[in-house]
Formats: structure tokens, sequence, C-alpha cells
């Protein structure tokens, strides 16, 4: 039945027993019955009327058929009266609201303004609009109703004669804009937008509806208290306000902007777009618009999804800045604690003091603590927390200090969290926060076109294994101390704890390190860091700092600038060489190493073990440029033996060749070619090679010994013979022997190695 049909209510003339004295509803008394009421046929004024004697203080008249209310549907009711004689009444359109099963919809006005009869014979007309929707000249709002009884009372005292003409119903729809505008407007489907209640249903009901039309949430506060999923496009005017971890889903519009159109706050929008990012499976990325997100704390990841402790799909969040806004929330905690720590638990401390008030993530230092060790969890019923590295000298009980960093990004609080992507977002820290902290446990993180701008203390922290996998790509990480000079630098680019890091194209300026690498499998590729300062003779500090004797890693096609490589096991809970691997596994090809105004005792390559009997099995150094401004060093290579020195007797597999020099006093090479001459003739020629080969190695085995034009005995008759060699002579066992059955002078070159090759 077409709707005009539907709403109109049958005539007076038609019979009363469908008009009630009641509430409309089925059963209820009638005007044919209950002798109040009787038809006028011929009023001068109306043509047929209903004639009605006033016997309640409220007298009530409803049609008793259904009229439509639905979502979207807006009704006006108009009804004509006067007063015939007795007390004037008021009058006022009215009517019951019912649901679907037959119930009342309670909660709900159903009744309108009165309009007081103020003579006899005057017509007086009233009339309300019945709509689903809090709008603008909507008198009675049903949001849930399906049909209503409607018509009239006539309120005051009672005994007054009354006429009224037949009561009119129509459609007024189109006075209300949204649905000839192409939208839908959820305040037709209930919605109040008073910040009160919860506008889900409505919300689900307009999107519902919406069939290819834009749902419109128009100016006013719509609270949800239960998730909420829009399949439509919706515009936000209005402000919604989610309860706690209420979801919002944007199906068709998933950017950031429209989150920001929907909640009107920049990290609650971030909040709820995170959440869906991670709640939905239609849309693998988050597209912050080039927008800038201003945090007042650490934006805690986790929290935003509390019904997630893991996920393991590719997510991507592209496009746009984060920044801290000052305030104490970016404040660092520290906790000073006294724990013992066992070797035979290398991962762990215990008889933590106040290990309650350790937070999982903090920076843990103290006598015999390797660079970047960190707290990975804590367990306060048992004193006990978890590092993400052993201590190489730090057996016993002492004083430990935490120190909890504020990251503008914080994933610490997820379990387990992979293949998450950053792509083209700045993390602007302006020296008040810290870029990043990544979860315990994770794969294939990956940071790409990023920049990570003045952290306070670090750009990048994993505190566990969630660098599993980990890829930084194109780039660059500027640190808050340019202006300082390298020795009172305190910040660190990244760190790693896990396996399998690549680091591509990336560009490093002015940390105290590039890197702190505990894993093994790594790939540095083409990256630029550099971190010295105009100071003469000024200090410089490691870039890449390897934790582990055995790192299989390559380091291929950098520019490093004014720091350099160092190679420790500072994550070894028993440094000395025992069962585990040696320092080995390393390649470094195809860089360029510079320094400028660095001391003469400046190296770009330091091995310094910890603990003693170590040894270099496979090392390979080749294709490199080692390059000098204003002033030469002495070697390009060392080891640093503050802790202890090396095994020289057992070096194998070590190449260091093809590299070019510039102002290098003692360029190094493994193997070494030299050239000696002995002008008299001598049985034993003693050969220094201590200043070619790297590491100041032994002359352990003489590859070739061949003469450079005519060797003479001391007659000066010419010699044929081959002399033998006798490696490893002398203090340290820098020099070799060449030995012949008589004297001999002249020239010979020889090429030595310090390793045992293979």
């Amino acid at each position: 039945m077409p709707i005009t049909e539907a709403l109109k209510p049958t005539p007076f003339a038609a019979g009363l027993e469908v008009w009630s004295s009641g509430d409309g509803t089925p059963g209820s008394d009638t005007y044919a019955q209950s002798g109040a009421g009787v038809f006028v046929p011929a009023d001068q004024d109306f043509g047929g009327a209903l004639e009605i004697l006033k016997t309640n203080s409220v007298q009530k008249l409803r049609y008793m058929g259904e009229t439509p209310v639905r979502p979207g549907l807006y009704i006006r009711v108009t009804a004509r009266a006067k007063a015939l004689s007795g007390p004037l009444p008021g009058l006022r359109i009215a009517g019951w609201a019912g649901r679907e099963s037959g119930a009342h919809l309670g909660g709900v006005d159903e009744a309108g303004p009165v309009t007081e009869l103020a003579a006899y014979g005057e017509v007086v007309e009233v009339s309300a609009i019945i709509g689903p929707g809090l709008q603008e000249g909507v008198d009675l709002i049903w949001p849930q109703a399906d049909y209503g009884h409607l018509g009239l009372d006539l309120t005051g005292a009672s005994g007054g004669v009354v006429r009224i003409d037949d009561i009119e119903i129509e459609d007024v729809t189109h006075l209300f804009a949204a649905d000839l505008a192409g939208v839908v407007d959820v305040r037709d489907y209930g919605a109040r937008g008073d910040g009160t209640g919860n506008e889900a249903t409505a919300f689900a009901a307009a999107d519902a509806a919406a069939a290819g039309r834009t749902v419109l949430v128009p100016e006013g506060r719509y609270r949800i208290a239960s998730d909420v999923t829009f399949r439509s496009h919706v515009r936000f005017v209005g402000t919604v306000e989610p309860v706690g971890a209420t979801k919002l889903i944007l199906q068709r519009d998933f950017r950031f902007g429209a989150y920001l159109d929907a909640l009107g706050n920049e990290e609650l929008a971030f909040t709820k777009a995170f959440q869906a990012l991670l709640s939905f499976s239609d849309h693998e990325s988050l597209d912050l618009e080039g927008r800038r997100i201003g945090l007042t704390k650490p934006f805690d990841m986790a929290a935003a999804v509390p019904d997630r402790e893991t996920f393991a799909t590719r997510r991507v969040v592209r496009n746009g800045q984060f920044q801290p806004i000052d305030g104490a929330a970016w404040t660092p905690a520290t906790v000073t604690s006294r724990a013992s720590y066992a070797a035979a638990n290398p991962y762990r401390l215990d008889n933590v003091a106040k290990a309650g008030s350790i937070a999982p993530g903090s920076l843990v230092t103290g006598n015999g603590v390797g660079r970047e060790v960190y707290v990975k969890s804590v367990d306060a019923a048992n004193d006990r927390v978890v590092l993400s590295q052993p201590l190489y000298d730090a057996e016993g009980v002492q004083i430990f200090t935490f120190t909890r960093f504020r990251y503008l990004i914080d994933f610490s609080g997820f379990r387990d969290l992979s293949q998450f992507v950053f792509d083209d977002i700045e993390f602007q820290c302006n020296g008040v926060a810290s870029g990043l902290i990544l979860p315990p446990a994770g794969l294939t993180f990956h940071l790409r076109d990023c920049f990570v701008t003045k952290p306070r203390d670090r750009g990048l922290t994993s505190h566990g294994g969630g660098c599993q996998g980990m890829m930084i790509d194109r780039c660059q990480f500027l640190s808050n101390e340019q202006g300082l000079p390298v020795e009172q630098r305190k910040t660190l680019c990244f760190n790693a704890n896990a396996n399998d890091v690549k680091i591509r194209d990336c560009r490093i300026v002015l940390f105290e390190h590039f890197c702190v690498l505990a894993g093994t499998g790594n790939l540095i590729s083409n990256n630029h860091w550099f971190h010295g300062d105009s100071s003469s003779d000024g200090v410089r500090k490691g870039g890449i700092i390897l934790t582990r004797p055995n790192p299989a890693s390559l380091i291929v096609g950098n520019y490093i600038d004014n720091n350099f490589i160092e190679w420790s096991n500072e994550h070894d809970e028993s440094p000395a060489r025992g069962t585990q691997f040696s320092f080995g596994g390393l390649t470094v090809t195809g860089n360029i190493f510079i320094c400028t105004d660095a001391a003469r005792w400046f190296n770009w390559i330091v091995i310094k073990p910890r603990g003693p009997g170590h040894y270099i099995h496979g090392l390979h150094v080749t294709g490199n440029v080692f390059r000098t401004f204003n002033g030469n060093i002495d070697r390009v290579e060392r080891v640093d033996t503050s802790f202890a020195d090396l095994d020289y007797g057992r070096m194998r597999d070590i190449t260091f060749e093809s590299n070019a020099f510039h102002g290098i006093n003692e360029p190094a090479r493994n193997p070494a070619s030299l050239s000696h001459r002995e002008a008299a003739a001598t049985r034993v020629w003693v050969i220094n090679s201590a200043p070619l080969l790297p590491f100041g190695g032994r002359a352990r085995v003489v590859e070739a010994a061949l003469p450079e034009g005519r060797l003479e005995d001391a007659s000066g008759g010419t010699v044929h013979e081959s002399p033998w060699i006798d490696p490893e002579h002398g203090a340290g066992g820098r020099k070799f022997r060449v030995l012949w059955s008589r004297p001999v002078a002249g020239r010979m070159r020889c090429r030595v190695r310090m390793d045992q090759p293979g």
C-alpha cells in the first residue's frame, strides 16, 4: 500500500468503532460504545464532525488503525476543533507508540504542546510532527517505534462539549532535506546527539537503510557504547563519543581524516583508526593523509586494541607525522634496585628489590652490563626480571639502574606483533620523546621512507625479539645532539637483539652510536652514518657495535664517516673463550671510510674481546676506501685490549686486501707482500712483517719467497738455491726468518699471512 494511503485514518462518518477513547490498542473502549461521543453529520464549519462530552481530565481520541512510524519517515497529525459549551478545554496532538511485537515503546514523549480553546464556536487547529530523529521542528521523537495509534487529547476541566473535524495524517518527510540530498540522517533512525544513551542502534539502522547513499551524522554529540560498523560513506558534522574500547569501523572511509572528523581529537582518532586496522580485514593500511598528530603522552599501541595480545597479518600506517606535546608524561622513569645475577641463568635477574616498580622496556645499566640491555618482562610475584641479553661480568649481587624512556609509539604491550610497517612517517621527537619501542616478540617489522627526528634518548628500541627480520629502508635518523662534541653524546639510533636485520639506504646524523646489533645474519648496506665533530684530534666512538663474536653479517657499500666498527662480545655471560664461536663471520666490503680532524690513534675497525682466549676465524675486509682529512692516522684497525687480547696463534681465514689507503701511515694487508733487501751476505735473513699485517698479527705463514734479481754469495757468485722459512720469529712472532745453506745477499719478495687460510 502506498504510504499516503496507509496514513489516512478512517473518517468519523464511516463509523466510530475504530476511534478509541483509550490508547487505541485492540480491545480498548471506542466512542461507538462509550456514549461520550456521537457523529454529527452536518456542522457549519466541518461538515461531518465528532461531538464529544468531556468526562475525564484527559479525554483521549485515538485512531485504532496502525499508522506506520518508521526510520526516515516524518508524519504530521492535524486536528481542528471548537468548543460548544461548558468549560473550555485545551487541545493537543497525542498518540501511543508501538513496537512490531505489539509492545508499548516507553521512554518517549507521546503528547504534543497544548493549545487552549479561548472562545465558543472558534475553530482552532493544532498539529504535531512525529518522527524518528531529533530534528528541528519534530515535536514527538519516536526513534524505535514501528507504528502508532494517533489522535488528540482534550485537557483541563470536564463537562465541556467539543466538536472535532476529521483528523488528518500526512507524510512530511520532504520537509527534512536529508533524503532529497542523497544522504541518510542518523536522527531519522533514532539518534539524538545529546551525548547520552547509546546511539549504536540508530547508526546501524541508518547504515542499513543507506543503500549507496551517504550517512549523515549531523551536529551534536553521539555516544556509542557498543561496536559500530559503517558500510556506507559517512559525513560527520557532529562528534562521536565511543565508550572505552568500543570500536568504530568506517569501511568506505578508512582514513585518518574521517576518524578525525568523527571524533574531533587527534589522539582518539588515531586510537580508533588503529584499533579498526587490527580488528577488520578489509583494509591493510591506514593513510594519515599527511596530517600531524600531536601526542600528549606515549601512544600505547596495545592499549588501543585491548582484545589482541598478538597480531601477525601485514598492516601499514603511512603518510603522516607524530609529534609530542611537551609535558611531564615524557620524562623517563628511573628505578634503582639491588638484584642478583648468575651466569647459569644468563637472561635473568633474581631477588630484585622493587621489581613491581620496574617497567618492561627499561634500559639496564650497572657494572658488567653491556650496552643496550633491556628488561624484556617482569615477574613481580617472584622478584624476577627477564633480560634481553646476558651480562658479561655481573656475577653476584649489585645495584642496577632501570631507565624507562618515553617513546612516541610504544608497542611493548603486545605479546607478539609481526609484519607491521610504517611507511613515509616522520617521528618528530623534538628532543622531548624517543621514537619507537618494538614488541617483545615478532617478525619483519618494517620502517621505510621515514624520518626519526631529534629523539631525546633512542630512535628505535628493541627490548626483546620483536626485531627478528627487521627492515629499515631509506630512512633518516637525525640526532638531537648535533651541536655537542662526540664525547658528550648519549643517544642511539637503534638497537636489535634478534637475527636477520636489514638496514639499507639510510642516513644517520651525529648520534653517539649508529646501532648496537646483538643478533646474526645482518645486512647493512648503502647507508651513510656520520658521527664526528669539528674538534681537533677529536674523540670518535663506535658507529656499528657488534656485541656477538660471530655475527655472520655483511657491511657492504656504506659511507662510514668519523666513527668505527666496534666488534665485541659484551653480551656473552661467559666472555672468556670456551665452546662458543670466536670472532668471525664478518664481511666488510666496498665501503668508504673517512675521518676528519681525528687523533692519530683513531681506527675504523676495532675488536674488543671481553675475555681471553679468542681469535679471529673468518673476517673479510676487501675493496674498501680508507681516507683521512686534516691529518694522518697510524692504522685502520686494532685490537682494544682493555679487557683481554686475542690469541694470535689461532687466527684463521682472514682476508684484508684490495683496499685503498689515503693518509694512513701503516696500511694493513693479509696476505701482505713485502720486499726485503739483505745488503751483506748472511745465512739468516730476519724480516719484520709487523707493520703490514692487521691487528698486530703474527707472521704465521709465508706463502711465497721469490728473488727480485740476482742473489749473490759472499764471494759474489750467483746463488740458485731456494731457502727454507722459519715463521713466527722473535717477540710476539711478528717476524720470520729466511734461512740459507750459505751466506746470501740480495732482494726477495715475500708473501706472508697472519692466519692459516681456509
